[in-house]
């Protein structure tokens, strides 16, 4: 039961950060590092629910 909820968690924080980044993307000017630097921590989250799921 623990490494279930431990997926729902990295899932809840996947999407965080896909919003994030979808918020980011529709300004004007979006910060590129900032953008970088969330797209790698998503990855890094999918990469971790793959190796769990």
């Amino acid at each position: 039961m623990a490494l279930q909820a431990h997926l729902n968690e990295l899932k809840t924080k996947h999407e965080t950060l896909d919003n994030k980044i979808q918020a980011i993307l529709k300004t004007p000017a979006p910060d590129n590092v900032k953008l970088s630097n969330l797209k790698k921590r998503k990855l890094f989250l999918k990469e971790q629910i793959q190796n769990l799921s």
